[in-house]
């Protein structure tokens, strides 16, 4: 990172330090809460990914692939330990990109990025394989698993530090070396992250290149990864599902989301409207597994939509000093627009019971939004909004219920509200997302896969399911007869 004049000027971080661009060609990085430009960063070529990637093959064929379970997570707990100890940096980065509360991004978020990377520190020493043994006569088999070897990366801009940390722990857990895409509008806690990591890993093992859609491309088109991992959006996968089946690569794609959330008439509905405000607009509603899509029975129905226009008014979106903003801005200009046009487009039959406007006139905040009397087929129900706004429907029954929970084309997280077990478990049976929470929505542990079906993409992040995709399965058979 260098500052001239006041503006800081980010680079790609490479082969262990920062390096410029072979055309020197930038961007400007914009703070969602002001709308105002506050630094620029690279934007990446071919060359540059190219320079990217001979970096990480030399750091896997230089010994990185070499190292023991033990040494890889030792290093990995020692910049663990360094992450928290520069908390507040990663913090302040984090904010400026995003624009996110301050307290909530340091008691939410940090948390998190530290888990993961300690969860796979140990997910580094329990390697899993059959026991080795005479399948058949006079020969002996025995499974290795090992490193799949570089590893392409793409991050969102909704959790640019998390998401990271989601990627490179396992990659590194597993002996892999990492070239990481950040968003090209939130690259500047994920170069922090690189820059702490440097401290403890080999030159080349995690290499950051900033920049635009091409920049992606250019990653996922380039001959070395063996594996191309991405979140982002299910338009993004399609693309990336595409370029990568060129030449094989594996892949990993957690994409969209439409989570449904099946509220049943002997629900708590003051419990349940809370939860499903702070599931909703956490991050501004800019997270795949939002409380977006409300299905309530017919006697709570009025009784839920009002409770949740209650807590919609009762929600602060504000700039990130403001100890009372439970959200801040959507993360850009285009984002903004993309919400304010859902909302724009609200068909007469609905109402909207709060929100349904942006606030201020500086930077990209949007109101708590409730939408009700929604149909089926309405694209508030079936599209991905990705912005502060919750819609309710009314359903009839339990068969409706998951039918209509299962109709859209979207398949990663989902929730069921009642007292019933029985019924929270049959009905967490026949839904088809890869996530079911039971009268809760949003909690995540780094012990438990995270991921979905459909078009929310293929692939698990988090837990020992995610550690085994960044590995690969040997068969080594040895004869041991006369």
């Amino acid at each position: 990172m260098t500052q001239e004049s006041g503006t800081e000027h980010l680079r790609n971080f490479v082969n262990g330090e920062y390096v410029d661009t072979a055309d020197g060609a930038r961007a400007d990085l914009v703070d969602p809460s002001t709308g105002k430009v506050f630094a620029t960063a690279a934007v990446s070529g071919a060359e540059d990914v190219d320079r990217a990637f001979k970096a990480a093959q030399n750091a896997f064929e230089g010994g990185w692939r070499d190292s023991t379970p033990a040494e890889r997570q030792i290093a990995m707990n020692k910049f663990a330990d360094a992450v928290e100890e520069r908390a507040d940096e990663l913090v302040d980065a984090e904010v400026r990109n995003c624009g996110k509360p301050v307290g909530l991004t340091k008691s939410e978020e940090i948390g998190q990025v530290l888990d993961a990377l300690r969860f796979f520190a140990g997910a580094a020493r329990n390697l899993e394989g059959r026991a080795a043994g005479e399948y058949m006569a006079d020969h002996t088999s025995w499974i290795r698993r090992e490193p799949l070897g570089v590893v392409g990366q793409i991050t969102p801009w909704n959790y640019p530090m998390a998401m990271a940390a989601w990627k490179i722990g396992p990659a590194l857990a597993a002996g892999d070396t990492i070239v990481l895409k950040p968003s090209d509008t939130t690259p500047l806690s994920t170069l922090l992250l690189a820059e702490i990591a440097s401290e403890f890993f080999p030159a080349g093992v995690f290499n950051v290149v900033t920049g635009d859609r091409d920049t992606g491309r250019a990653l996922v088109d380039h001959p070395t990864p063996a594996l191309i991992s991405l979140t982002g959006s299910t338009r993004a996968g399609y693309e990336v599902a595409q370029a990568g089946s060129k030449d094989l690569k594996r892949l990993h794609l957690e994409l969209g989301g439409k989570a449904p959330v099946i509220v049943f008439d002997d629900a708590d509905v003051e419990k349940a409207a809370a939860g499903i405000a702070e599931a909703g607009y956490f991050n501004a509603g800019q997270d795949c597994t939002a409380a977006t899509r409300v299905l309530a029975a017919p006697g709570i129905h009025d009784d839920l939509a009002a409770a949740l226009a209650e807590q919609a008014r009762g929600t602060v979106t504000a700039p990130p000093s403001n100890p009372e903003a439970a959200y801040g801005p959507v993360n850009n200009a285009n984002q903004l627009a993309r919400v304010s046009g859902f909302l724009d487009r609200t068909p007469d039959h609905a109402e909207v019971l709060a929100g349904g406007h942006r606030v201020g006139d500086e930077g990209y905040f949007y109101a708590p939004t409730v939408v009700s009397g929604l149909r089926q087929g309405d694209e508030l129900v079936t599209d991905e909004i990705f912005g502060p706004v919750i819609t309710v429907q009314r359903f009839t029954d339990e068969d409706t219920a998951v039918s209509w929970a299962n109709s859209v084309e979207y398949g990663l997280a989902s929730s069921v509200w009642t007292r019933d077990h029985a019924r929270a478990l049959r009905v967490s049976r026949r839904l088809d997302f890869g996530c079911v929470w039971i009268n809760t929505h949003i909690p995540i542990t780094a012990e438990m896969p995270h991921g979905g079906f459909k078009h929310s993409g293929y692939g698990k992040d988090l837990s020992t399911y995610s550690f085994e995709e960044y590995t690969r399965i040997k068969h080594v058979m040895s004869y041991i007869g006369d």
